[in-house]
């Protein structure tokens, strides 16, 4: 450990520290954060463009009676180590270990978990309130990247503030990126205030001049006369004011002395909101992450890879490319997940085609409504944990007026290491409740190209859900075609019992009936396709020769693709089956890696076949009986004697 970091467990431990050893501080903090990103993977770039920033916050106010905010929260690594997590740190986003992001339950330090962007202003908002009536008087600190300050979600919060007028402090942090480059108006006006740093260095530097005449009091105050009215032209100071703030900066993020100086004055102003505008480099003090900010914005864990085999990511951008060649009217959207969702290789061939409309998940949704009003066909690419986001705006603008956007859903089903607040383990639930809507799930990369280019040909609202890993390695074919709607396949005959298994279950499901098989019990497993509509004929079909039956998904059992096919069975007046949902139960899923998660849930091939053989021991009389038969009537077969 450091030897400065060392003697840290507490913000107040920082404050002892005199000014002087700020710098090696900050250089201990990056060494750390830079070692343990590099073995459990993370969010480094963002972390490391945040030191003399948290530095100086914690130095000023007082956690955790002050209430610091942090949004997302994937760059509260700093945050975390000053707050007494410095020795579990190298647990990060480990399974057992401390979160990614900040969490309620980890730190008193920790006001608000946040996964999602935008969410801290209005955080902030209702501490604030909460403060003032209960008559207490701590401060109330939302620190915001200017990627998150782009969506909707922060105007409305900064719209209630500049009404109220309550005391709030806004940290803008500036860095022009959010994961990839910041887009849209807002964006352009922050980057105008960027290039101003020279013109507070000359400010700085006349007042020193002037203060030396006698005349000098005056012709400086008609200076920043001038200096206002052009700032005005540079700086989006209005836009802040006219929101009811008082507008600070920009001011230099990597100076820790300039930062105290205006976040102690902003501290002690008592009267209405105010905006400090900070500005900084992602990836600061580690040149590769200054370098390729995007690259560095979130490394793998040491040890992990595709081994060559494409992502499912990749096989989307690239089937979307193809699709773009040949359907002149497809345009896709995505919110602020150009590179996450590999889009770099369509938006350079079609790049008045490819809208990044930036971290606004229900303008994205609805923004797609509208050019589908007109003819086009709109592809939403999202993650699944963001698309809930706009929940309202796939049932009112999407699904009521039966308009045919098409949803590609990233990382659905157990992301990993990110969390309980990135985990796409909800999608079939919401999804499926809503009528107009087609729910479809690969099973393999090949399949994917496919589904997609059916979604883009039906005509409907479609989604299709895929997730965040490398693809089976299976052969992708060259011509696309169309899968009929609702329409499953068994992919593996048999007679004990039926697995229907949706999307990236259906690989497990083969290895657990491979492992069956040697038990002696011989699955059929179901590659079921369609979570909606659901293959009805084909169920009912396995029902009346298999009594026992089990569905297999990445995703809660509530709601899910399992209570899907226990109404078909139930509707259908069939009570003799016995049914197994094979699921996420009732809770959040905590972080760790995908393999751990699978298998705490039953989501491998000994998870399925330990919950099948508890299946058949429920009914071990009956299915005992069924396989002695079977075994007399091999025999039978084979000429040989029976009992």
């Amino acid at each position: 450990m450091p030897k400065l970091l060392e003697k840290i467990d507490s913000p107040a431990d920082l404050k002892k520290l005199p000014p002087a050893a700020l710098e090696e501080l900050a250089a201990e903090l990056r060494q750390e954060i830079i070692k343990t990103v590099t073995v459990t993977g993370g969010h480094l770039a963002s972390n490391l463009g945040v030191v003399e920033l948290t530095i100086a916050l914690h130095r000023v106010f007082d956690s955790p009676r002050d209430k610091i905010i942090w949004d997302v929260g994937h760059q509260s690594y700093v945050h975390k180590l000053l707050t007494g997590r410095k020795d579990r740190f190298d647990t990060l986003r480990q399974y057992g270990g401390i979160s990614g992001y900040t969490c309620r339950d980890e730190s008193e330090h920790d006001p608000f978990g946040a996964g999602h962007a935008a969410t801290s202003i209005s955080a902030a908002m209702g501490m604030v309130v909460a403060r003032e009536l209960a008559g207490d008087d701590y401060d109330v600190v939302a620190v915001i990247g200017d990627g998150a300050i782009t969506a909707g979600m922060s105007f409305e919060a900064l719209n209630q503030a500049g009404h109220l007028g309550s005391r709030l402090i806004v940290v803008l942090n500036d860095n022009g990126m959010s994961i990839s480059p910041s887009v849209g108006a807002l964006a352009k006006l922050l980057s105008r205030a960027r290039l101003n740093r020279p013109i507070r260095r000359v400010e700085k530097s006349s007042k020193k001049i002037l203060a030396a005449f006698s005349w000098g009091r005056k012709l400086a105050e008609f200076g920043e006369f001038l200096v206002g009215r052009f700032k005005g032209l540079v700086i989006p100071t209005p836009l802040w004011e006219a929101l009811g703030f008082t507008y600070i900066g920009p001011i230099d993020g990597h100076s820790i002395r300039d930062m105290e100086h205006f976040l102690t004055q902003v501290k002690n102003t008592r009267n209405k909101p105010t905006l400090v505008h900070v500005v900084t480099t992602k990836g600061k003090g580690h040149m590769p992450a200054e370098e390729d900010a995007v690259y560095f914005h979130g490394v793998t864990a040491k040890g992990r890879g595709s081994n060559g085999v494409p992502t499912y990511s990749e096989v989307f951008a690239q089937t979307t490319l193809q699709l773009a060649r040949e359907e002149p009217k497809l345009v896709v959207i995505t919110p602020a997940m150009p590179e996450g969702n590999c889009l770099n290789i369509v938006e350079a061939e079609f790049p008045n085609r490819v809208f990044d409309v930036g971290i606004c998940e229900q303008h994205a949704v609805t923004f797609a409504a509208g050019l589908a009003t007109q003819g086009y066909i709109p592809v939403v690419a999202i993650y699944s944990t963001f698309l809930q986001r706009a929940f309202d705006q796939i049932i009112h603008d999407v699904c009521l007026q039966e308009l045919p956007v098409v949803f590609a859903i990233d990382r659905g089903g157990i992301v990993g290491d990110d969390g309980k607040t990135h985990q796409g383990t909800f999608d079939i639930s919401y999804l499926t409740l809503i009528p107009n809507m087609v729910v479809a799930a690969p099973k393999d990369e090949n399949e994917l190209q496919h589904l997609l280019y059916t979604a883009v040909k039906s005509g409907k609202p479609m989604a299709v859900r895929y997730p965040r890993s490398p693809g089976l390695g299976v052969p992708l074919d060259s011509n696309l075609h169309e899968i009929p709607l609702g329409k499953g396949e068994v992919v593996r005959q048999g007679s004990d019992v039926a697995i229907i298994a949706l999307g990236a279950m259906v690989s497990p499901s083969l290895e657990a009936a491979q492992q069956l098989a040697r038990k002696g019990i011989e699955a059929v497993v179901v590659n079921a396709r369609f979570a909606k509509p659901l293959d009805k004929a084909l169920i009912l079909d396995l029902a009346s020769r298999v009594k026992n039956i089990v569905t297999v998904e990445e995703n809660v059992m509530n709601g899910g693709f399992g209570e899907g096919v226990d109404k078909v069975l139930g509707d259908s007046g069939l009570c003799d089956i016995k049914v197994k949902n094979i699921g996420i139960p009732d809770e959040f899923v905590e972080h760790g890696t995908q393999s751990i998660l699978r298998a705490k849930y039953g989501l491998d091939a000994d998870g399925i076949v330990r919950q099948v053989m508890e299946l058949l021991s429920a009914n071990k009389g009956e299915f005992l009986l069924k396989n002695n038969q079977k075994a007399r009537t091999m025999q039978q077969g084979r000429g040989m004697p029976t009992a």
